[in-house]
């Protein structure tokens, strides 16, 4: 890593804030609220995880949240977890390497990401899953089907490698299920619905097999309430397993404590100072707290325009604590320009952020010209990057996704079913426009009428013969995940013919931010000249993610999150 004049002012600074944090804010200035062996700043996966992991290294840990609920935004998601070679996956009889695994994940990450920060990922990952399969009632289960993003890369898997947690009753943890984070999106009533169900619910009006996904999801449901039981999947069991793992560990996890600072004591992070005091921490802290993508001076600084805290869907107290207290004790940064983009809908009560609509067929995608510009099947975070880089001379933000009454009266958009009338907020907003012509819909949205009829008809006739030249929509397997299989000869590919006609909003939405401190293969955060911060570590959005600007399947945030955790855990233990 070079050192550059950047580098160097950052670590003075860092080192004279480091030394007032000593001076100015003595451990006799400020209130002791205990002392524990690791303080864990935030509840999302990568802290509970962390301090799960901690204290079954018989270490005394404690897990501070700024938020009145614990969770992050792990309890908001749908709660992928990609972690290659996993027990799950292996029982399964997913055919993974760890050769393939290796092979995939350099292929896709490239030079951005240290290989042993890569191997550190993919040795760990699989023993995360087991010892959080034996020291929480967390269960998983494979997305079978759900393609690695580039399964045409070298060691890519079609059928792919992500799993999700199982169904996991929120009764057992009794007055504590008040304080979990609430979903991104409710599943309805009666339903007990996984993140691999959403694929087939879609398509619930046209395919046999989507309308029994959905019998089977309220049966699920049927049987939860015949037992008694509270239903929890996707992030919501993820979050909770984690919680009572925590509680059965007798791990406390404080709640509305925010981090102010670091406190630092000889040279080495000691421990971290809140509102109410001082937590102490004789081996070390673990910076879980999240990115910064709720911080509108982070990203005005860092990441490139247009950009506002508006159209994230990660957890609203992600305002870059920890990474901006690293910052302070001279600690780098890396990937702050990035995201785990995806295209959003900026519906007026929150942004939508849009997998299953924009890849069904019947639908494309247009910028301010009117004209197509991506393979709307494309990984979410490639479709957001091109339109960051297109547009400043081709302006594609906001895009816009066309659809006709055709796709309407077959597919679900977001929560709406097929045929039902769409909110009249939508409407109102700006998010939706509707009209029975393609001229009087471009008059709407603002683009040229004759560029956006010459763009359907050149796709309508792509479509018909299920070829896709000008883009490639349907060369990947990933490309036909969320796509109709009935239709034929490219489940990705359906000309627009029946008015009326849909268009809706497309920005750069983001599960969260993906830069932050920089750290080793044992989580430990760096300095820009590569030595150490002593005593402390980071894991989750609150690092530099491990996927460097790419994203290697679903649950790419998740997988490396849980699992710089765990490490960051055994590494303060020494047993690493």
């Amino acid at each position: 890593m070079s050192v550059t004049r950047r580098h160097l002012l950052a670590a003075g600074a860092g080192a004279a804030v480091a030394a007032g944090v000593q001076q100015g804010a003595s451990a006799a200035d400020l209130p002791p609220l205990g002392t524990y062996d690791v303080v864990v700043i935030g509840s999302g996966a990568a802290g509970m995880t962390a301090a799960l992991t901690a204290a079954k290294q018989g270490l005394s840990t404690v897990v501070l949240e700024k938020a009145p609920t614990f969770g992050g935004s792990a309890a908001r998601s749908g709660a992928g977890i990609w972690i290659p070679n996993n027990p799950v996956l292996l029982a399964a009889g997913v055919p993974d390497t760890p050769a393939k695994a290796a092979a995939y994940l350099a292929a896709v990450v490239g030079p951005d990401v240290p290989a042993a920060r890569q191997r550190a990922f993919l040795t760990h990952g699989p023993a995360m899953i087991s010892f959080v399969l034996a020291n929480s009632p967390l269960r998983f289960r494979w997305m079978e089907g759900y393609s690695d993003y580039y399964p045409e890369l070298p060691g890519g898997l079609p059928n792919g490698r992500s799993i999700e947690p199982d169904q996991f009753d929120g009764k057992l943890l009794g007055a504590e299920l008040a304080h979990l984070n609430p979903p991104y999106l409710d599943v309805p009533a009666g339903l007990v619905v996984f993140s691999a169900d959403y694929k087939w619910l879609a398509l619930s009006a046209v395919s046999l097999k989507g309308a029994a996904v959905a019998a089977e999801c309220l049966a699920r449901g049927t049987k939860a309430a015949l037992l008694g039981q509270t239903p929890l999947t996707m992030g919501q069991s993820l979050a909770a397993g984690l919680r009572k793992g925590l509680l059965d560990a007798h791990v406390p996890v404080r709640l509305n404590t925010p981090l102010t600072e670091l406190y630092v004591e000889n040279g080495t992070v000691a421990g971290a100072v809140t509102p109410g005091g001082l937590y102490r921490a004789r081996r070390g802290v673990i910076v879980g707290s999240g990115g910064f993508e709720h911080n509108a001076a982070m990203r005005a600084q860092y990441q490139r325009q247009p950009i506002g805290t508006e159209w994230t869907v990660g957890a609203k107290e992600n305002t870059g604590d920890g990474i901006r207290a690293g910052q302070r004790l001279g600690a780098d940064v890396a990937l702050m320009d990035d995201a785990w983009w995806g295209p959003a809908i900026p519906l007026p009560d929150e942004p939508y952020f849009c997998l299953a609509e924009r890849t069904l067929p019947g639908g494309l995608v247009v910028n301010a010209a009117g004209r197509r510009f991506v393979n709307e099947a494309a990984p979410y975070s490639d479709v957001v990057h091109t339109m960051y880089d297109r547009n400043p001379t081709d302006p594609d933000i906001p895009a816009w996704l066309i659809v006709d009454q055709n796709y309407r009266n077959r597919y679900l958009f977001r929560d709406i079913a097929p045929t039902f009338v769409l909110p009249a907020d939508w409407y109102g907003s700006g998010a939706a426009h509707k009209a029975w012509t393609f001229d009087a819909l471009a008059s709407s949205i603002g683009v040229p009428a004759a560029a956006l009829r010459t763009t359907v008809d050149r796709f309508n006739s792509l479509a018909l013969k299920g070829d896709d030249t000008d883009f490639g929509r349907g060369d990947s397997a990933y490309d036909h995940y969320y796509t109709d299989p009935s239709v034929l000869p490219n489940s990705c590919l359906a000309p627009l013919w029946l008015p009326p006609y849909y268009a809706f909003r497309l920005v750069p939405g983001d599960l969260g931010t993906k830069g932050g401190l920089v750290t080793d293969a044992r989580a430990r955060v760096l300095r820009p000249d590569g030595s150490v911060v002593p005593g402390l570590y980071a894991a989750g959005n609150a690092s530099a993610a491990v996927m460097g600007h790419s994203y290697a399947g679903a649950g790419s945030t998740i997988g490396p999150a849980m699992t710089f955790g765990y490490v960051a855990g055994r590494d303060i233990a020494g047993v690493l």
